[in-house]
């Protein structure tokens, strides 16, 4: 289902510059076809909450000559364009955030586009634009471990450990546990 302009400004409460936020918005659904605008609930660290316009999906980022599509969530306050979007990478059950320059440890994407931001001179698309030459640079996210080791259903039986790393034990034959000097770590 495509979104007109029109369709977005009615979303849009008129703290907003409805007018060019919907547009702005438009120009970045164009050209990043899985991003979807929606009018949600964010919650602050204070916890107070806020209905903002939010747009939610993927965006195609290329890592090693492959194309990923990163799950991401960009919030827009009414502020907009005074203030930069809050950008968040939003890990399925299969993904973890990696932590790093960009990313902290919640998924908030805090990169200098977004700290130097000036109105006028930065919108939506290149912001996004930005995000996606990023993340091809230092990926935000990264597939959790396998799941099949996790859940091995043969004699051997792989543990992940607190630090990350898997330990393989094999059961005893009188069916009690070997003791820990005897896990081999992998």
């Amino acid at each position: 289902m495509s979104v007109s302009v029109d369709m977005i400004k009615k979303m849009l409460p008129r703290t907003y510059m409805r007018k060019y936020v919907a547009h702005q918005i438009n120009v970045a659904i164009t050209y990043f076809k899985d991003l979807v605008p929606a009018m949600e609930e964010y919650v602050y660290t204070d916890g107070t909450t806020k209905n903002l316009m939010s747009l939610k999906g993927t965006v195609p980022v290329v890592v090693s000559d492959k194309t990923y599509n990163i799950p991401v969530c960009v919030w827009i306050e009414p502020s907009y364009p005074k203030a930069a979007p809050m950008c968040y990478v939003r890990p399925t059950r299969e993904m973890m955030i990696v932590k790093g320059k960009y990313i902290s440890s919640d998924g908030k994407v805090q990169m200098p586009y977004l700290k130097d931001w000036k109105k006028g001179e930065c919108d939506l698309f290149s912001l996004l634009q930005v995000m996606v030459a990023v993340f091809g640079e230092l990926p935000p996210l990264a597939m959790h471990s396998s799941p099949e080791l996790e859940h091995a259903s043969c004699w051997l039986q792989f543990h992940r450990q607190a630090d990350g790393r898997y330990c393989v034990s094999l059961p005893r034959g009188d069916g009690q546990p070997f003791q820990h000097e005897n896990e081999t770590s992998c």
